[in-house]
């Protein structure tokens, strides 16, 4: 178990610490080879999504304010039951909505509100309804929200299990979690705020599983990355199920696979992750974990590498790691993993403009051996504070094989990607997003724009 920082403060509450670097390095990073070297496809693949319109019942706010108020898309959230059907969960005022479609991406029914519900954390459809990882009212000394999973069962609620509370010392302020299911137990990952005991005041994440019938489960932690900067998790037939955690303390992303991510987690690379720095949260703006048919791991994710790393001589404590990035923007990265609980080798690298931003990183898989690879890009950027501003260029796709060599060359599309992608039985990948053009132009101040439509896109191997 990892001890609480010396910090009280997370990624959206605005006040970030700043590394003790000077300049950021400005050198490139090698790119990935040409698509057309050997071993890429012959023939360009058919990248261009095909999208359906679905109307909503209430005004969806599409954008959030990251560190330093910089502009986010609102997560949602798309999840396939067993039986082809998905479900769509996207924030309102009057609390999450979980929209029923048809396998084609048509509404099939009603909205179900989760009411009094304030952000999608994670969800798990199931034939006859939905699970859902989210913040729920309660009462403790920060006058923060609790996180909570709901559970409804024919448009009924069936269940909610708080998730932290005045007993485990600890509040959920914000989740950037992440909710999986492996046909018998829910697995939840998420970040908490200490509210009493060894870690008042500090940030830190928390794992925990439930039974299909809501009750608690051995396993997991209560306190592990400190603070967790991102998270990505996927549920495994048997054992913990894989994690991954950006920790701004050991300053990377690191492997905490049943562990909590103590001092001996795996490192997936180092990163300078100071309050902002790292490429954006799992799983909404960054990240992804993919697994293989042969038991391999893939995420991707947003970085700015290490031209140097090593431990803080100021930290006391012996854990602190300084990192001097690479680069002053973020280019997008792959990391392969051998297995659940192992680091991988050298990351492999997608893009290297030196002034280009890269933002919104996601990675999918496309049918049996290739991986799509998706991003949004900002020429002419300006960086501070470790978070960049610049002019939009589009929503990048690009296919990848199990090595990170180029399938096919990027393709520039006007669909975007906002948060979790589904698989259908098909391999056919289906999300839905806001349809605006996004603008990274300045810093979000005041209140979200809003849409009462989303997009429902398709994209068959």
């Amino acid at each position: 178990m990892t001890s609480a920082r010396h910090t009280t403060r997370h990624r959206r509450m605005r006040a970030a610490r700043r590394p003790a670097i000077g300049v950021l390095a400005a050198a490139g990073v090698l790119a990935g080879a040409w698509w057309a070297t050997a071993g890429a496809a012959t023939t360009s693949p058919n990248l261009s999504p095909t999208t359906t319109a679905v109307t909503l019942a209430a005004k969806f706010p599409y954008l959030s304010a990251g560190y330093n108020n910089t502009r986010e898309w609102t997560r949602t959230a798309t999840a396939v039951a067993p039986d082809g059907t998905l479900r769509v969960g996207w924030p309102a005022a009057d609390g999450v909505h979980v929209t029923p479609l048809t396998a084609a991406g048509k509404r099939s029914g009603a909205d179900t509100v989760v009411r009094g519900a304030k952000e999608v954390g994670g969800l798990v459809a199931h034939n006859n309804g939905f699970a859902l990882l989210t913040r729920v009212a309660d009462t403790n000394k920060w006058k923060e929200t609790a996180a909570a999973i709901v559970r409804y069962t024919g448009g009924k609620r069936t269940f909610v299990t708080k998730l932290t509370g005045t007993a485990s010392h600890d509040t959920a302020p914000l989740l950037d979690g992440q909710l999986t299911w492996n046909g018998t137990k829910y697995g939840a990952y998420f970040v908490v705020h200490g509210a009493g005991g060894f870690a008042d005041g500090h940030y830190g994440d928390k794992m925990t599983y439930l039974s299909a019938k809501g009750a608690k489960l051995g396993g997991g932690w209560s306190w592990g990355c400190s603070h967790n900067e991102g998270i990505a998790l996927h549920a495994e037939t048997s054992g913990a199920f894989t994690s991954l955690c950006f920790d701004d303390w050991r300053s990377g992303l690191f492997v905490s696979t049943g562990i909590g991510a103590p001092d001996t987690a795996p490192v997936v690379q180092r990163e300078q992750c100071w309050a902002g720095y790292c490429g954006g949260t799992f799983p909404g703006r960054t990240g992804d974990l993919v697994k293989s048919s042969t038991g391999r791991y893939v995420t991707a994710f947003a970085s700015r590498g290490a031209l140097s790393a090593k431990k803080n001589p100021d930290d006391a404590s012996g854990r602190g790691w300084t990192v001097k990035p690479r680069t002053s923007t973020h280019q997008v990265a792959l990391a392969f993993l051998k297995n659940r609980n192992s680091g991988p080798g050298k990351a492999v690298y997608l893009t290297s403009a030196a002034g280009t931003e890269n933002v919104d990183v996601h990675v999918a898989p496309y049918g049996k051996d290739r991986l799509l690879v998706s991003w949004e890009s900002l020429k002419g950027a300006k960086c501070a504070s470790g978070t960049c501003t610049g002019t939009f260029t589009g929503t990048h796709l690009r296919l990848v094989d199990w090595n990170g060599t180029f399938q096919s060359p990027d393709k520039v599309v006007s669909t975007r990607i906002t948060g979790d992608l589904a698989v259908l039985r098909d391999g056919t990948l289906t999300w839905a997003y806001a349809p605006v053009t996004p603008s990274y132009a300045k810093a979000l101040t005041g209140a979200s724009p809003t849409t009462t439509t989303l997009r429902v896109a398709r994209l068959k191997p």
